[in-house]
């Protein structure tokens, strides 16, 4: 490999380096739209995708095999994320299409989300499409059958276009702030109670970013110190998730 490609590969592997930590840090407005996805009569998603890295350590190798590939079906406890593999590798032998795994936040590589066709997040492609042609780009996303926007302008909440607001609470929880407490009034029970692994209501909505539930919550009195089985409070996710506004609502 010649120097200039070196260098060539050294850059690229930086911006990929980049988008993971960029996909970590703003994969709880992955979660966040996937809480409202399961709320809707009418689902908006085209496609909620995670990107995690597999790899495996073959005799005789000194690095490990790493293939990054797409789970579907999310589900997300606060702490770890599950899902099934969508891709049938082309370098491992140690996973198949259709494997349940679970990784955390800090071990993915990317998350994508396509509502409308519009995509949010996707920030390894988005690292791909900011070095190709524009006619390559146009080939790229007409495959994926996406609009993928500005490779320089990643989109990460719904809506976030059209009101740069909803990246502090998503649009739905403020349609639904009178419906929500109507709902909690007439359920008190839900307003305290634990399921099987000790999560509350409060834990779940703060995991999930919507501080309006969360007021609701405590106004009508849930605990902000339950916690989970494993010892988390509601607070404890604000902070690991960053919902930078929701932190001092449980302080």
């Amino acid at each position: 490999m010649s120097q200039d490609n070196n260098i060539v590969f050294a850059e690229q592997n930086q911006k990929m380096k980049a988008a993971y930590q960029k996909a970590q840090d703003t994969f709880n407005y992955f979660w966040r739209e996937m809480y409202w996805e399961a709320k809707r009569v009418v689902p908006a998603h085209d496609l909620a995708l995670v990107k995690i890295p597999f790899q495996q350590m073959a005799e005789g190798d000194e690095q490990p095999t790493v293939e990054h590939m797409w789970i579907s079906e999310i589900a997300f406890d606060g702490e770890h994320i599950t899902g099934v593999l969508m891709n049938s590798p082309n370098l491992l032998t140690n996973v198949a299409e259709g494997d349940t795994v679970t990784r955390k936040v800090s071990e993915i590589s990317d998350w994508m989300l396509s509502i409308d066709r519009k995509t949010y997040g996707g920030y390894t492609i988005q690292v791909l499409r900011s070095d190709m042609t524009e006619e390559a780009r146009k080939q790229h996303d007409d495959a994926w059958g996406l609009d993928f926007g500005n490779p320089n302008n990643i989109l990460v909440a719904y809506q976030q276009e059209e009101n740069e607001e909803n990246l502090i609470e998503h649009p739905m929880s403020k349609v639904m702030e009178q419906p929500a407490k109507d709902y909690f009034e007439a359920n008190l029970d839900v307003v305290k109670a634990a399921d099987e692994n000790g999560v509350t209501r409060l834990h779940t909505e703060t995991i999930a970013g919507n501080k309006i539930a969360v007021e609701i919550l405590l106004e009508l009195g849930a605990d902000k110190n339950a916690k989970t089985n494993t010892g988390k409070t509601a607070l404890d996710y604000a902070t690991a998730l960053n919902w930078e506004h929701i932190i001092p609502v449980l302080q």
